[in-house]
């Protein structure tokens, strides 16, 4: 099949030897259609690769002016400023954007991608809990263009806009060095994740090549009251034990770990424990002690996110492109007291 055509349901109906109508029964009321019959069309339509039209059964791929966009987790501020920066840039062309929010799992990740395919999205901007990779692929073959956001160099060959995330954690590091901390802590839940996977391995490089100790500390989960559950851990430690820093992988965990620290003011912050987190969210700047964080610019990233893929709408050849952004670090009271 020739990139960017759409299969019909004509073409299926043909190769699985049935009627157009049994067609649209097996898609609308397969209970009715007779078991041999579905197997054959089901067989059909994943050989040919259709995609039924909800939305537009007559729209051709490209000409909609809505962009799905999909991030890991809506709950996460970095990830409402990302959207945030995609819609300006999408009002601007006089685009509607539609998010839809992971929850960090591959199975919702997959019926967002199948679901804005349905609905001939112009576009799909992903960020990506990784798994789909098979789903992604086919999408493109026809003709739907998705571009990565938060990955680096997509393997595919598709437009992608990332941040260092391996620079980003060597910053953090670095950065707790310099104020004479030896014993770090690093809150890295979900290793699963690459934006997470990547944090640390910087950390830890960032760690050997100063003669630092890294201690890997696990949470359930990426949110505030599981960094919390972490700090009051921390604290019921023999004070000789405690690590005298903690680099926490976003400021949702930070924000939690803070909040352990200063419950009855058990520990100081930064005297015995200087904490850095990573986003730059703007809460960091309002906690009880302001956070120091590595920056990410996700107000650019989303703006950049939609130019790439703007790209790729209106021009088949247009080459993709990998935009990378260096992250940096904003020192605030958590570390320099």
């Amino acid at each position: 099949m020739a990139a960017g055509r759409l299969v019909s349901m004509k073409e299926v109906a043909a190769a699985a030897q049935v009627s157009v109508g049994t067609v649209s029964n097996v898609l609308n009321r397969p209970e009715i259609v007779s078991p041999d019959r579905r197997e054959r069309v089901e067989a059909a339509i994943a050989e040919l690769g259709y995609v039924r039209n909800d939305a537009a059964r007559q729209l051709k791929v490209g000409t909609s002016r809505t962009v799905g966009a999909i991030v890991l987790d809506s709950g996460n501020p970095f990830y409402a400023q990302l959207v945030s920066g995609i819609e300006s840039a999408a009002e601007a062309s006089s685009l509607a954007v539609i998010a839809g929010s992971t929850g960090n799992r591959e199975q919702r990740e997959r019926l967002y991608l199948s679901l804005f395919e349905e609905q001939r999205v112009r576009g799909i901007l992903l960020a990506s809990a990784g798994g789909t990779r098979d789903l992604v692929d086919g999408i493109r073959r026809r003709g739907t263009p998705v571009v990565l956001v938060e990955s680096g160099a997509d393997a595919a060959g598709g437009s992608s806009v990332s941040v260092d995330d391996v620079a980003g954690g060597a910053i953090a590091v670095q950065h707790l060095v310099e104020i004479g901390r030896r014993r770090i802590g690093v809150l890295a839940p979900r290793r699963d994740l690459r934006q997470v996977a990547d944090r640390l391995r910087g950390a830890q490089q960032a760690a050997a090549e100063a003669g630092a100790e890294i201690e890997v500390l696990d949470a359930d989960d990426l949110s505030v009251l599981a960094g919390r559950t972490v700090g009051e851990e921390i604290v019921a430690r023999p004070r000789a034990e405690r690590p005298d820093a903690v680099f926490c992988v976003n400021d949702l965990l930070a924000v939690g770990v803070l909040q352990a620290f200063a419950f009855r003011h058990q520990v100081a912050v930064p005297e015995e424990i200087a904490l850095v987190g990573y986003d730059d969210i703007a809460f960091a700047r309002s906690t009880v002690v302001p956070l120091t964080s590595v920056a990410q610019p996700a107000d650019l990233m989303g703006r950049t996110a939609l130019a790439l893929l703007e790209e790729q709408v209106l021009s088949d050849d247009a080459p993709p492109r990998q935009v990378s952004f260096t992250p940096t670090l904003v020192e605030r009271e958590s570390t320099t007291g």
